[in-house]
């Protein structure tokens, strides 16, 4: 198995750690639209998966501009500058899965196993999932620490755990 950098660990930990982001989307006139989401990430694929509803305001703006960004962040401590949050801002292309198909499973199975009292709410016909295909991110670890991040590093610190 390749050696994984410190940095990816701890994107990897920031994801894990946090379960909601900060989404962004854009209305009919290019206006910038953000919302705070729950999210959970689909095992070996760099791609993240939401619940909404239908009448929410960045489910309509998904729909007809799929280009969305993502941020999850540390949460503030008190004492601690603000600047040195880790944080990451991820793009990438909003999806919705057919329900009762593959990849609708797929979203459901790894969204309920990361918020299980959600189950219920999968039953309603206003609700569906988005698959948020993550294209690159910007990951800053801290102060001074910032770096971009493929696609394919979000699809492996997203994916299974490394074994030491």
């Amino acid at each position: 198995m390749p050696h994984e950098s410190r940095l990816s660990r701890g994107l990897r930990q920031l994801l894990l750690s946090r379960r909601v982001a900060a989404l962004g989307t854009s209305d009919a006139k290019g206006n910038p639209f953000v919302s705070m989401v729950p999210f959970a990430a689909c095992p070996g694929r760099g791609r993240i998966v939401i619940h909404v509803s239908g009448m929410a305001a960045h489910t309509g703006h998904m729909r007809e501009r799929p280009a969305v960004s993502l941020l999850v962040a540390t949460g503030e401590a008190p004492g601690e500058p603000v600047h040195a949050l880790q944080r990451v801002t991820m793009q990438g292309t909003a999806t919705t899965p057919e329900p009762g198909g593959a990849e609708w499973e797929e979203c459901r199975s790894a969204y309920l196993d990361r918020f299980p009292e959600a189950e219920p709410m999968t039953r309603l016909g206003d609700f569906r999932f988005v698959a948020i295909d993550v294209d690159h991110g910007r990951h800053v670890e801290g102060f001074g620490t910032a770096r971009n991040v493929t696609g394919e590093e979000l699809e492996r610190v997203l994916g299974p755990v490394p074994v030491a």
